[in-house]
């Protein structure tokens, strides 16, 4: 008997034969998945899987790994590149010689008319990491811009300044091995089963394993908070309150380690005095967790014999993400947290290889987290790549979300971005439209030519995807992954690595400094500026074979090692890189400067990711199984305070803030408090619409999660009508 629908057609699951599986790294976000990738006869790719012998996720895959054979073929991929003459003309085909030509002497022209530094790079955290060594070649020794960066100053700036303010260097001192031996963990603003959802197992599985607190510090009553033995829902913005209110009952009740600290740190006693100020009955009131709460939580993480925290974009993406990130190193540097099994601090990367870019791209420095600023530093690049290290700045440049502001003031006159999309990332999209309509001109480089940015491009690149090349990954916990080249490059797109080599030869350092013409060839030359007793970042010892005969390798792994394996953890001996080898005690004074709800704007707008979904969606928007399950903006908003305004649950509203207004529509849950909103940040005319994105003055980070916004009742059918355009674009 059938029941249901009459001629109801059963869900059915195509067969894929495989003829070959080809070893590969997931290239979304930072986890580092291991994955094999299956080619059927045909040389074409018709599916993904996780690889069991692999450390990192031990055959998992979240819905986005499964899923990413669909990327190669899917719609809006870059065939030729493309060139005009403004940007309101009509694109036109051409060749990579026009297209590169063209690129270099508008470079030269402005940089002869305007300065060096009136051309501007931004980059991504997607590239391989041989590619951000040979991006940071081109531009630091080739086109001679200091206005350089990566997008991860979205997403991981405020980590990287403040593992440096701490310990004298980047690089997360700890690793997925942790949860096995932690016996106390606290997540800041981490929602790790969406977020990072095999990192999530991994914890998940040693909680099975072996029981211990989980604290979630969360607005939101997000899916990890769920989970949680104990949620404190914070008031957005104000973590360091709350650590140096755990800080003070620490200190005060004589629980912080003192051997420790006497031992491998400095600048304990001016941390003791300011906490002073922070005592929780004073405390509650600014952070909105009750005192007797923040006393449990202080005395469980001091008393526990290894206590971990880890943390994402709730901590970054704030004006005080810095100083968020150097007091959770605080806490871990008093109660001796760092460098052990179980404790550490762990930032939760965003990219899939924003590690890369942080090591080798030459953003922030120079290539193996070399400073500018460091004469020797300079001296020792400039003679390794052959040039005057006069060519070099003497210190760093503007940052991403400095870049486009001096747009607007005409400091800057042309723009090069590599697979990013600030028209969706960057904070006030309004205000960055406009700035881009200033350029006199812009190269965008992707994979997707129908990528928003393009609306304003001059000329485009069309890259290859990961499969399409070869290179190497870093995730997380510093684990080095190859990917291996599966495919031929799409249609007449190229690897992000040749367009870099092919445009160097148009300037003149390109014809002095050596660009190897293979990835594993520029990884050799990674791998001898790496070397040095001195240097955490070392891979002196890895090569291609050992990576994939290891399924990916940590770092330092320094040359002459005979194992597999890498170093688990940083600062194991207590050492730093600080001068004085001491990590740097820092107090942390709040300062509340937040956009903060008003009778106006009486709601904290907040913003997130979503599983099905990543960053912009400018690949899983195009993958029908990750799109379907979340395919509009939506706003989770409280029912009680939905009631208060008439507005029901599925039905659409107009969010408006200070600088713009977006329609979403509306989910009514208690996952957020009567005065908060929540949306999800993929959706390109939405959530950044409305961002304040003050920065951050340390990592110069937006603060994409606190501001204020209202809401108002629209006519229904115009803006289910506007759903369906925006569907359908």
């Amino acid at each position: 008997m059938l029941f249901g629908r009459k001629n109801r057609k059963p869900i059915s699951i195509p067969t894929k034969k495989v003829k070959e599986w080809k070893y590969s790294t997931c290239n979304y976000c930072s986890t580092g998945c291991s994955i094999e990738i299956g080619l059927d006869e045909n040389k074409k790719l018709v599916t993904s899987r996780g690889h069991a012998g692999a450390d990192v996720n031990r055959g998992k895959l979240c819905i986005k790994g499964l899923l990413e054979h669909d990327l190669f073929n899917s719609p809006g991929r870059g065939t030729e590149p493309l060139i005009r003459e403004k940007h309101y003309h009509d694109f036109e085909p051409t060749s990579w010689d026009h297209a590169l030509d063209t690129t270099a002497a508008q470079i030269k022209n402005i940089q002869q008319q305007y300065g060096r530094d009136a051309f501007a790079v931004i980059s991504t955290g997607q590239l391989l990491t041989e590619e951000f060594y040979t991006l940071g070649k081109l531009v630091r020794g080739c086109i001679g811009t200091n206005n350089y960066d990566g997008n991860t100053t979205l997403c991981m700036a405020s980590a990287v300044s403040g593992y440096k303010r701490s310990f004298g260097s980047d690089g997360p001192p700890g690793c997925y091995d942790d949860f096995e031996h932690t016996h106390c963990l606290m997540a800041f603003g981490s929602n790790l089963p969406e977020q990072h959802p095999i990192i999530y197992w991994r914890l998940k599985e040693a909680l099975e394993k072996r029981k211990f607190p989980l604290i979630v510090v969360d607005p939101r009553v997000t899916m990890l908070a769920q989970f949680a033995d104990i949620h404190l829902p914070i008031t957005p913005g104000t973590d360091c309150v709350l650590i140096n209110a755990m800080m003070h009952v620490i200190i005060n009740e004589g629980l912080q380690d003192q051997d420790y600290i006497n031992a491998h740190t400095q600048g304990f006693d001016e941390v003791k005095a300011l906490v002073q100020d922070y005592d929780p009955k004073s405390a509650q009131h600014i952070c909105g967790i009750d005192e007797d709460k923040i006393r449990t939580v202080a005395r469980l993480y001091a008393k526990a014999p290894a206590a971990m925290s880890i943390w994402t974009m709730g901590i970054n993406q704030s004006t005080h993400g810095s100083d968020g990130v150097a007091n959770i190193n605080n806490l871990n540097l008093i109660t001796g947290n760092i460098g052990k099994p179980g404790g550490t601090s762990l930032s939760i990367t965003g990219q899939c290889n924003a590690m890369g870019t942080r090591e080798w791209s030459s953003c922030s420095g120079l290539p193996g987290y070399r400073y500018l600023e460091n004469e020797a530093d300079r001296q020792e690049i400039a003679d390794f790549w052959g040039i005057d290290a006069e060519f070099f700045p003497k210190k760093r440049g503007l940052s991403e979300t400095d870049i486009f502001p001096a747009i607007e003031t005409g400091e800057i006159k042309g723009l090069w971005i590599v697979a990013t999309n600030p028209m969706t990332s960057m904070p006030n999209t309004g205000r960055i439209r406009k700035a881009l309509e200033k350029l006199d001109f812009l190269v965008v480089q992707d994979v997707y030519q129908d990528v928003e940015m393009n609306q304003y491009a001059h000329v485009y690149f069309p890259a290859s995807v990961w499969a399409e090349k070869q290179g190497c990954h870093t995730n997380t916990e510093r684990r080095v992954n190859l990917i291996d080249n599966a495919l031929a490059p799409f249609a007449n797109s190229k690897p992000d690595f040749w367009i870099f080599n092919q445009l160097a030869k148009r300037f003149d350092h390109g014809n002095i400094i050596h660009f190897p013409d293979q990835p594993e060839q520029a990884f050799e030359e990674m791998k001898q500026l790496s070397k040095g007793e001195d240097r955490t970042l070392d891979i002196s010892g890895m090569s291609y074979e050992k990576i994939i005969q290891a399924r990916g390798i940590q770092w330092p792994y320094r040359e002459g090692s005979t194992s597999l394996k890498g170093d688990a953890r940083l600062y194991t001996d207590g050492k730093f890189q600080t001068p004085s080898g001491k990590a740097n005690l820092l107090p942390i004074k709040f300062y509340n400067n937040n956009e903060q709800p008003c009778q106006q704007y009486p709601f904290w707008l907040n913003s997130g990711r979503v599983v099905e979904h990543f960053h912009t969606r400018t690949r899983t928007g195009k993958i029908g199984n990750c799109n379907k399950f979340s395919p509009t903006p939506y706003m989770e908003m409280n029912p009680d305070a939905a009631n208060e305004l008439g507005v029901t649950h599925q039905s659409y509203v107009r969010l408006t803030s200070r600088r713009s207004d977006a329609v979403v529509m509306v989910q009514l849950t208690h996952r957020v408090p009567r005065n908060m909103v929540f949306i999800p940040f993929h959706f390109h005319d939405c959530v950044n619409r409305l961002t304040l994105g003050l920065l951050d003055p340390h990592s110069r980070q937006p603060a994409f999660k606190q501001c204020s916004v209202r809401i108002e009742a629209i006519d229904q059918k115009e803006a289910a009508q506007l759903n369906v355009e925006r569907r359908a674009f």
